[in-house]
């Protein structure tokens, strides 16, 4: 198999905020893999907090390259094996390969994922649209911009967020409101502001507090209404048993994980621990995007918008109608170029 990768800078088509801080491009990579007459397509969003950058990306790839090369095909497990050897974690860099291996794999039998993992195109769920932080106004112009989504989820972790969810509840009264404050919060203050934010008619909440303080998950989860839904603290197939106590629900991240195989894991895993299960994802292009959303018959909630929030993707993949996932019909991911 030939492994190809380059760079893909992607500027987001406005300065997105969440509470560890602002980005305004996304440093990806994209990967195509070949096999004869057939080639997939992947790709890598690193993101620093989980100690992966863009040049990382490539240096990790670039070793995997020669162990590849001398084979026509490779079972994905065997293939995530292989990653494994060339290094411990890197998995914006895996996923990449991973996905390309699933749309390879596709191409080669004429099939689309979500027929070869055997899921019905129909039950797609709705995706959420993502609001950073800005100041109230600026907040709820976008939540405005973005009434063809039912659902907004609500970057929170500042001294405004009552400001912020006023602001968005008074121009949105229709909508879904879920709010994420990305770590931001001791677990007495997530039970303080999760109260005090409740009013605004929430779905759930996502990570209140640091990924690895399982006993203040725990202790949130126990102290208020509202569902838990673990990111930060779930990022592998492992972590799923020791988190699953302590909240209501995981976020599975392709770019967390590995990829589509130890997502599936996850997601199975979930369901044992009798978990909730959302799909999220970084600031991806529709490649990464729509491998994700491939597996989304399988989930509860979707947070499946890093493509609308850049402003130069390259493919076309799934599309979103007044908020639901609509899976393409080709073979693999079904990609096409924009």
């Amino acid at each position: 198999m030939d492994l190809h990768f380059r760079t893909l800078d992607l500027p987001l088509r406005v300065p997105f905020t969440i509470a560890r801080g602002t980005q305004s491009i996304a440093d990806n990579v994209a990967v195509r893999l070949t096999s004869g007459d057939h080639t997939g397509l992947g790709e890598a969003a690193p993101s620093e907090h989980y100690g992966e950058l863009q040049t990382t990306v490539l240096a990790f790839l670039e070793r995997l390259r020669d162990q590849l090369a001398p084979f026509d095909t490779l079972p994905i497990s065997t293939l995530h094996r292989s990653m494994n050897g060339v290094a411990r974690l890197n998995p914006a860099a895996k996923a990449a390969v991973d996905l390309a291996a699933y749309d390879l794999l596709g191409k080669r039998l004429d099939a689309p994922l979500y027929e070869l993992l055997g899921l019905d195109p129909q039950d797609t769920p709705r995706t959420s649209f993502t609001i950073g932080i800005d100041t109230p106004e600026i907040m709820a112009r976008k939540a405005a911009d973005a009434r063809e989504y039912p659902i907004l989820k609500v970057k929170v972790g500042t001294a405004n967020d009552e400001e912020n969810l006023e602001a968005i509840r008074a121009e949105r009264p229709d909508a879904v409101i879920r709010v994420d404050a990305n770590e931001a919060w001791t677990p007495k203050q997530a039970v303080e502001r999760i109260e005090q934010l409740s009013l605004y008619d929430l779905e759930f909440v996502e990570q209140p507090v640091a990924g690895r303080d399982l006993a203040g998950l725990e202790y949130v989860a126990s102290a208020v209404a509202l569902p838990i839904i673990a990111d930060e603290s779930c990022i592998i197939p492992e972590d799923v048993p020791q988190v699953a106590p302590h909240v209501d629900g995981i976020n599975i991240k392709l770019m967390k994980c590995g990829g589509i195989y130890p997502a599936l894991q996850m997601i199975h895993l979930a369901r044992a621990h009798h978990l909730l299960v959302m799909m999220g994802c970084m600031l991806e292009s529709s490649i990464a995007i729509t491998a994700a959303a491939h597996l989304s018959p399988l989930i509860d909630y979707a947070d499946l918008d890093g493509n609308l929030l850049i402003d130069n993707d390259p493919y076309q993949g799934v599309r979103v109608e007044v908020g639901r996932l609509v899976l393409p019909q080709g073979p693999g991911l079904g990609l096409t170029p924009a």
